[in-house]
């Protein structure tokens, strides 16, 4: 009997063991941190401008990182509108609209608290 309870004692703990050494080797990446300059930038200079880039812009301005985080939520919200939807941007097919991984990029740094 002890024979038995040692026996599987042991397979146990090869078991735990191997199952610790590849947590331990495993590849975990940490979620990205995004930043207004690097991610946000790039895609509003692509999606909107002129309209929301003074001087030429005439609209809400988004030229600047104040700016684009006091409106995160509206531009968010307005991207993910149905392209028929009159307030759906980019306005008017002037910029293509914005495709489902860009727009979660900006979901994403907003949930990450905008960091500059």
């Amino acid at each position: 009997m002890r024979k038995i309870l040692f026996l599987v004692i042991g397979i146990f703990l090869v078991v735990v063991l191997q199952n610790c050494k590849s947590a331990k080797t495993s590849k975990y990446e940490a979620p990205t941190t995004l930043s207004y300059n690097k991610d946000i930038v790039p895609i509003l200079q692509t999606s909107c401008t002129p309209c929301h880039f003074p001087p030429d812009g005439r609209k809400e301005p988004l030229n600047s990182y104040e700016t684009v985080k006091n409106n995160i939520s509206a531009v968010i919200e307005r991207v993910k509108l149905p392209k028929d939807d009159i307030k759906f941007m980019p306005f008017k097919s002037k910029r293509p609209a914005l495709n489902d991984s860009l727009i979660v990029v900006l979901e994403t740094w907003q949930k990450q608290n905008m960091p500059e």
